[in-house]
Order: C-alpha cells, then structure tokens, then sequence
C-alpha cells in the first residue's frame, strides 16, 4: 500500500494543515471581525472544492444522493459553521498556540462519541491516550 492510500498519512496532512490554519486565521483576523473573516475563509474554500470537483470530474446529480447522507452532511455543515465562527473568535481574543490546542479537545470529544454513538471500541491504551490529550490539551491552555 503506497503513503498516500493511508489514513494515518492523510491525518498528518490534516494535522499540518490545521496548523497553518490557526496561524493563517490569527494573522488574517488582525483587521477584521472573526465572523466576517469565518466568512471569507468559507467562500475561498468553496471556490477551491468547486475547482477540484470540476477539474476530476466528480460532479454528482444531486437526486442521487440519498436523504440520509444529506441530512447528517447538512448537520455536518452547520456543525463546522459553529465550529469554525467559535474558533476564528476564540483566535480573534486569544493566542493561537493556547486556542488550538484547547479546541483539539474535540479528539476527546469524539472518541467519546464515537464509542457512544458509532459503536466504536477503543482500548485501555487508546483510552489512556485520549486521557493524555485531555491533559495535555488543558495543561496547553491554562498553565
């Protein structure tokens, strides 16, 4: 299998670009409300998505789509719209290396979810890993 057909090489990449979000978003905000800014941000990514859909061909008639995937993509959306409207406020007051790593507790998060909502299992020792980035994420963000 080559690097780039794994998950756990795609969530590097997530990583990283994660973190040139935060310090992009926090140098962006500087002369702008953090909702306008959340705003912009979208519209550059909805230019960029709509680009690559139409540059791979990957354009769907939207009536065959099933409901379901529309209703829990629709709930995604307006998840990440309050996500990232919160987020860009938090960087708007706060420094980035103290905001982002306290919003990671969303790993937290869904671990737990995960396990009560998917079925999902985890180990002791992945328990034990989400336990440390608990801490860590706090112990970034407090002390």
């Amino acid at each position: 299998m080559s690097l780039s057909a794994s998950w756990q090489f795609w969530a590097l990449v997530v990583a990283i670009f994660a973190a040139l979000t935060a310090i992009f978003a926090k140098v962006g905000i500087s002369d702008v409300d953090s909702d306008l800014a959340t705003f912009i941000r979208t519209c550059v990514i909805m230019l960029v998505l709509a680009a690559m859909l139409t540059a791979m061909g990957k354009w769907r008639n939207p009536q065959t789509i099933p409901l379901k995937t529309w209703v829990f993509l629709g709930l995604s959306g307006l998840a990440t719209g309050a996500s990232w409207l919160a987020y860009f406020r938090a960087l708007k007051l706060g420094d980035a290396a103290r905001v982002a790593p306290l919003a990671k507790l969303s790993i937290v998060l869904v671990a737990i979810f995960g396990v009560l909502f998917l079925g999902e299992h985890l180990s002791v020792m992945n328990w034990i890993g989400v336990a440390l980035i608990a801490a860590g994420a706090v112990f970034l963000a407090v002390f």
